[in-house]
């Protein structure tokens, strides 16, 4: 599979299995249950991945302004984002962006475990966008 397609069917590994979770544990959960659930099935799909991986944020001159930490960043290369909350509102969009700037990733994705039915959604950042031109 080339380089440039693998996060494309990373997205669809991860949209495939988090329906299953979500499918077997309906809403209600914390999202802790529903990431922790998300991370056993997808190591048992043979995966790499990092739970709680934490990165940091820094200014044009290199000054480092802080942290954040991602719920899950896959293969290097796919940052996902999970909520288990009644909606998506704009913030949720803006926060994976603004992570996927600060990671220098170009993938990522949304998804909410706390509705029927369960909601997933791609974001991509551009490399400009990602470097702030």
């Amino acid at each position: 599979m080339q380089t440039k397609d693998r996060p494309f069917a990373l997205c669809d590994i991860v949209r495939e299995t988090a329906r299953a979770v979500h499918q077997f544990l309906g809403p209600g959960h914390l999202e802790r249950v529903y990431e922790n659930a998300l991370v056993h099935r997808l190591r048992k799909r043979g995966l790499q991945l990092v739970q709680q991986q934490q990165l940091l944020v820094y200014d044009e001159d290199g000054t480092e302004l802080g942290a954040f930490t991602a719920d899950l960043v896959i293969e290097e290369m796919l940052l996902l984002e999970l909520k288990a909350t009644r909606a998506v509102v704009p913030e949720h969009i803006a926060q994976l962006l603004g992570y996927l700037r600060a990671a220098n990733l170009e993938h990522g994705a949304l998804l909410n475990f706390g509705t029927l039915p369960f909601y997933i959604k791609m974001y991509g950042m551009s490399r400009s966008l990602r470097q702030g031109r």
